[in-house]
């Protein structure tokens, strides 16, 4: 494990929940693959005119511990896997007592930049990934969601699918420029802070009945584990919508599968699963869910889609 980051959570990086936005640990992570990179002799993976760059696939994200703004926080990392074009980062963010706030498993492929076309490790950089190999904490392994299990072909993720089962549209925008990277992508933090952003107009009205209505509980949510699968990348213009349908429930939480598709070609930029709780903004638990609104996300949130 070597260091990777090291900062703080702004005020402005934390949302109405008081911690911490999941984009903005997605924002951190990718700090700290940079760094990872420059280990590697990859130092220009992230610059204007690089021969290749880290393009993610996948990646699996564990929450453990708020983040509240202004409390240290640092990173450490390793690699897990490595074949002759991608390799698996295991990271680590850290509170300043040493507790996991979050874990990320990304799975990058080495790529030519103008093309995104797999491109093999020079031998330097495989020697230099081989040898950050190192095994992660069993307290941080996946825990609600299989990151072995297959996802979905693009064939079979689609806008007609989408309006063949019933699954509602609960985003939609464009992506503006200053969401995307040196070449020209949207930066992959704004996959997940997209979905972030959408799940109010699913959600809000059915958990501020979790809560007890409008004299209950001071209601908010919290994601708990999520698993993003890269698909293709929008450029500045592009338009998104965000399809979302029930996965699971259990008394205290609660699962959607979220799909970023274009409403142009209908194809995917992206699919995702989150693991997430209906939080007491108060004591900061997760609220138990009456069995009858656990039945009630199947008509909330209808459909049957997969990752």
């Amino acid at each position: 494990m070597i260091d990777l980051w090291k900062g703080i959570a702004n005020t402005w990086d934390c949302d109405e929940m008081g911690h911490m936005n999941v984009r903005v640990y997605v924002e951190k992570a990718f700090e700290g693959l940079g760094t990872l990179a420059g280990h590697c002799h990859l130092s220009h993976a992230y610059q204007e005119n690089a021969p290749s760059t880290l393009v993610p696939l996948e990646q699996h994200i564990r929450f453990m511990r708020e983040v509240h703004p202004g409390r240290p926080l640092s990173m450490t990392g390793c690699v897990l896997d490595v074949d002759e074009t991608t390799v698996t980062i295991y990271q680590q963010l850290n509170h300043g007592d040493g507790s996991v706030a979050a874990a990320f498993r990304t799975r990058l492929q080495h790529a030519a930049s103008h093309d995104g076309k797999a491109f093999a490790w020079s031998k330097r950089t495989r020697e230099s990934l081989e040898a950050l190999k190192d095994t992660p904490p069993k307290e941080t392994t996946p825990r609600g969601l299989d990151i072995h299990s297959e996802p979905l072909p693009d064939s079979e993720v689609s806008k007609a699918v989408a309006d063949a089962q019933g699954v509602k549209t609960v985003g939609l925008g464009m992506v503006p420029q200053q969401h995307c990277d040196i070449f020209g992508r949207m930066i992959p933090s704004w996959f997940i802070g997209r979905v972030s952003d959408a799940v109010p107009n699913l959600l809000y009205d059915w958990r501020l009945k979790v809560a007890g209505g409008e004299g209950g509980q001071r209601m908010g949510a919290a994601v708990l584990e999520y698993r993003l699968i890269y698909r293709r990348w929008p450029r500045p213009g592009d338009r998104f919508e965000i399809r979302t349908a029930f996965a699971s429930a259990q008394e205290k939480t609660h699962s959607l599968v979220h799909w970023m598709l274009d409403p142009e070609s209908g194809r995917p930029w992206m699919t995702s699963q989150a693991v997430a709780v209906t939080f007491d903004l108060d004591t900061r638990k997760a609220m138990k869910t009456p069995k009858d609104l656990m039945d009630d996300l199947e008509r909330v949130a209808p459909g049957k889609i997969a990752l």
